[in-house]
């Protein structure tokens, strides 16, 4: 197969490195895009995954910190909460989810933590074009992107949430950090209540297996809803795929994700790269090498 992408150089001493952490990691796309990204704008960078258990993770964390060519490193399930307690600034977004998935070194050697997860979901629903201000909306799952989501949608006017987790205990604290934002906005959902929502969204790990149970029942659900996803490999889950069979409108995982690369690239300060470069077209599409 030929190459219609850049060829990413190699590494050299005057590298700097970026890293994304999780576990598991195998479905993870923002390392070949992100190289992709400092190819294109002719950065001397690259980005590596690293599978990390919870019980090491602080350790790996600190120990990058220490490495005078790291400048930051992108986190997925389950280490976003573990970021904001390694930083020395947070947004306001961050410290409202709990969590973070971006954190970068400053030039005075400091670390600021975001969360990109609930802002690109928002612009990604904006740019689809559904309607996010006024609608009440249910959240299944209140780990780092589902509680991201939630805090970026209450943040851009959405009337109510409901939030769901298999842990009562941490949508209950999910929505008492709300609560200190957003007075009256968040409550605890239960497995039936988002039947009348305007939006739906599968924020748990269901769906990465294509045996997975669905995490909501369709069944009943406001004809008029969109059903929104945020696994992004497969490209079309199982929720995705009867949703749509039903005739819901939909919006995949990769909606929240194409935001985000632009996000990062600005976040880590990577040149922008000179001319239409198709990346965020493709995927959008989902038009990536799996």
């Amino acid at each position: 197969m030929g190459m219609t992408l850049p060829m990413i150089p190699s590494p050299n001493g005057a590298t700097r490195v970026f890293a994304t952490i999780g576990d598991p990691v195998f479905q993870v796309q923002a390392p070949h895009l992100m190289n992709e990204v400092f190819a294109r704008a002719g950065s001397n960078a690259v980005m590596v995954p690293f599978q990390i258990s919870a019980r090491a993770v602080n350790g790996l964390i600190e120990s990058l910190k220490a490495v005078g060519n790291f400048d930051g490193l992108l986190a997925t399930i389950p280490h976003k909460f573990d970021v904001p307690a390694h930083a020395d600034n947070v947004s306001a977004i961050a410290e409202a989810a709990g969590c973070a998935n971006a954190l970068r070194r400053e030039q005075d050697g400091g670390w600021t933590a975001e969360n990109f997860d609930g802002i690109g979901f928002v612009t990604g629903m904006i740019d689809a074009g559904y309607s996010v201000a006024g609608r009440v909306v249910s959240i299944y799952g209140t780990g780092g992107a589902g509680s991201s989501i939630a805090a970026a949608l209450l943040d851009v006017g959405a009337a109510s949430l409901r939030v769901f987790d298999v842990i009562p205990l941490r949508a209950e604290e999910l929505c008492d950090r709300l609560e200190r934002r957003w007075q009256g906005r968040a409550t605890v959902g239960s497995v039936s209540s988002h039947l009348d929502a305007d939006i739906v969204v599968n924020a748990t790990p269901m769906g990465l297996s294509e045996t997975d149970p669905l995490p909501f029942k369709l069944d009943g659900l406001n004809p008029d809803a969109v059903v929104a996803e945020i696994v992004m490999k497969p490209v079309e889950t199982r929720l995705l795929k009867e949703a749509r069979a039903r005739g819901f409108r939909t919006q995949s995982g990769f909606g929240m994700l194409a935001p985000q690369i632009e996000l990062y690239r600005k976040f880590f300060r990577i040149p922008d790269a000179a001319g239409p470069s198709g990346l965020i077209e493709a995927i959008s599409q989902g038009r990536l090498r799996q």
